[in-house]
């Protein structure tokens, strides 16, 4: 099959040695140079198309580190890397209907930053890696932290809906949601690339459903499907061709998003027991 790449215009797919999409005109970015034999390792292990998918994990590895070192020093042990303490993660605003119906909304957001124990944090990790430079390289780096935030609350208000009563935690509600824009995104494409990528990303989302179903494992299936909706249908307007004022439009929505993303964790701030 020809060496083809996305238009992130029009997502129209256009031969990767054009220099402009050959359906809209934008003029498209040069081609990434392959890495120098010397410098292989090291583009292997930080692909620069997954940088803002790894300023993500050093956030949730950074939260995952403090709330372990306050787990274990309530313990008084060395062994809390299998489990985060619930009331450590509360504190730190994971979601618990109570609190949010009393007020503190700001944990529908702060929840998809926290992890519940190591095994968890190294999937979700594993997952957002390899999927988050996907639709980076799709959407653009815009859209992509709006349908990453807000698919993290849509899932925790989903959760919050379905088990108002449950602590819950975690990245996969917007881990879920991009794959539901994924799905969006080759949901408009007819081709038969877009068909086949389509049902790559339908059979992630079954997959993942269906593991959360398995009962040694406590997993917020509802915070998966809120996500995987507000994903797909988020994406599927994210992935409608418009004129170039739109992307202003989703620059503007990416800052504001982050924003209540930072406020959501002052406010976890403000409210910390001391």
């Amino acid at each position: 099959m020809a060496n083809l790449r996305m238009c992130p215009h029009c997502r129209a797919f256009v031969p990767a040695s054009v220099r402009a999409c050959t359906e809209c005109g934008l003029v498209l970015g040069r081609r990434e140079k392959r890495p120098s034999l010397g410098g292989a390792a090291i583009a292997g292990l930080v692909p620069p198309t997954h940088f803002t998918t790894l300023i993500l994990m050093v956030v949730n590895f950074g939260l995952f580190a403090a709330t372990l070192i306050l787990t274990m020093k309530k313990a008084d042990s060395g062994g809390a890397m299998a489990s985060i303490d619930p009331y450590v993660l509360a504190d730190f605003g994971a979601k618990f209907g109570p609190l949010i119906q009393a007020g503190q909304w700001w944990r529908l957001i702060t929840a998809g930053f926290l992890h519940g124990g190591l095994f968890h944090i190294l999937m979700n990790s594993w997952a957002l890696y390899d999927l988050g430079a996907q639709v980076e390289q799709t959407y653009g780096t815009a859209r992509f932290l709006v349908l990453y935030i807000v698919s993290c609350a849509a899932g925790f208000w989903a959760s919050l809906w379905w088990s108002p009563a449950t602590l819950s935690i975690g990245a996969s509600a917007s881990i879920f949601g991009l794959i539901g824009a994924m799905i969006a995104n080759y949901t408009r494409n007819r081709s038969w690339v877009g068909a086949e990528m389509k049902a790559i990303y339908v059979r992630w989302a079954i997959y993942g459903l269906l593991f959360g179903l398995l009962p040694m494992f406590n997993i917020d299936n509802a915070a998966h499907l809120g996500g995987l909706a507000a994903g797909f249908l988020l994406g599927y307007v994210a992935a409608e061709p418009g004129p170039r004022v739109m992307e202003w439009f989703w620059r503007a929505a990416a800052v504001f998003a982050l924003l209540i993303a930072a406020a959501s964790f002052g406010l976890v701030w403000l409210a910390y027991p001391r």
